[in-house]
């Protein structure tokens, strides 16, 4: 890759905002798609993003800014999807490009409702992309520390590993570190799972469960990832790694964590529909608690995290009941 090299970055929220931000602190050109021309035009007066990470500045001189996906993606040969899994289907159905020969990573934590799978498995079966050609972009990292220019980690995960070690080379910087997986399944589902683990720690929170509960159930998500994980893609890991252990922490932890914020709330009595009004951004573990309830009961993986988290969110079970529940089924 040179200077000029050939990058766009889809979506418009605070994960892709944060990315661009990366991206643009090693490159010349960038290309960005966000189907907002407010934010766009925005962006190019104000220097920042009017909805989502607000604090970064941007350089509207190196953006090539457009609302209309195929003329991002005709012009640009490496492909970062930071668009809400939620909405990936619907916004991808205008696309009339191509994507052969395109390189593709997902920075999506989260998985396709419409069709039970992550997003690498999406790209590769809907849209004829090879393996080889799909990457993953994963953390522990939240954009708003990216922002502040914090010492944040990255994992670029691809079975063509060339492409991952070229990608993190303009992703890398003074306050970024990566690291090279060829994992993109593994690490694919951890991005997806532990925003569910997240949400169970939210509303553990908002039960009034402490921090040594919190630990407890934290040690037991990582058990179960792994669980998880080795049903659908049963290969060497070491689960305790940044991608997986790491960014479950993260996720379960921080202020920043939307998914947290949002099991918080209900842990405190809201209901699904009012904490999803009261939020801002989307909670991808809701969507993600669902699909990975219907894969596991094909696997059979011990998931009682999920099970309780997934019995709250869509099958109307009282969070205190469950939790109460799922409290002697930890170790």
């Amino acid at each position: 890759m040179s200077k000029s090299s050939k990058i766009a970055v889809l979506g418009g929220g605070s994960w892709a905002t944060a990315i661009v931000k990366m991206l643009s602190e090693n490159l010349d050109t960038l290309g960005w798609y966000m189907r907002s021309t407010y934010a766009i035009e925005h962006i190019k007066r104000n220097k920042h993003n009017p909805s989502y990470l607000s604090s970064a500045e941007l350089h509207p001189e190196q953006l090539d800014l457009s609302d209309d996906m195929n003329a991002i993606v005709s012009k640009y040969d490496t492909l970062i999807f930071a668009i809400p899994s939620a909405f990936l289907k619907s916004e991808l159905e205008k696309l009339s490009v191509s994507l052969e020969g395109k390189t593709i990573f997902s920075a999506i934590k989260g998985i396709v409702p419409e069709t039970g799978v992550i997003i690498g498995e999406y790209f590769h079966e809907y849209f004829q992309v090879p393996y080889e050609n799909i990457g993953v972009l994963t953390g522990p990292c939240h954009a708003e520390e990216v922002a502040m220019e914090r010492l944040s980690y990255l994992t670029l995960a691809c079975q063509d590993e060339a492409k991952a070690e070229e990608l993190s080379t303009y992703i890398s910087g003074r306050y970024i570190k990566t690291k090279i997986s060829d994992d993109i399944i593994g690490t694919e589902y951890a991005a997806m799972l532990k925003n569910i683990y997240a949400i169970a720690a939210g509303i553990a929170h908002g039960l009034g469960y402490g921090d040594n509960f919190q630990s407890v159930l934290m040690s037991n998500s990582i058990r179960e990832m792994k669980r998880f994980i080795k049903k659908v893609h049963h290969m060497k890991r070491n689960i305790n790694n940044s991608a997986y252990l790491g960014d479950l922490l993260v996720t379960g932890y921080s202020t920043f964590s939307r998914n947290r914020m949002f099991g918080n709330m209900i842990g405190k009595g809201y209901t699904v529909k009012s904490a999803q009004l009261e939020m801002s951004m989307v909670a991808e573990g809701y969507y993600a608690s669902k699909s990975a309830y219907k894969i596991n009961k094909k696997n059979g993986a011990k998931t009682p995290i999920i099970n309780a988290v997934y019995n709250v969110l869509y099958n109307g079970k009282e969070a205190k009941d469950e939790f109460e529940k799922l409290t002697h089924k930890l170790n």
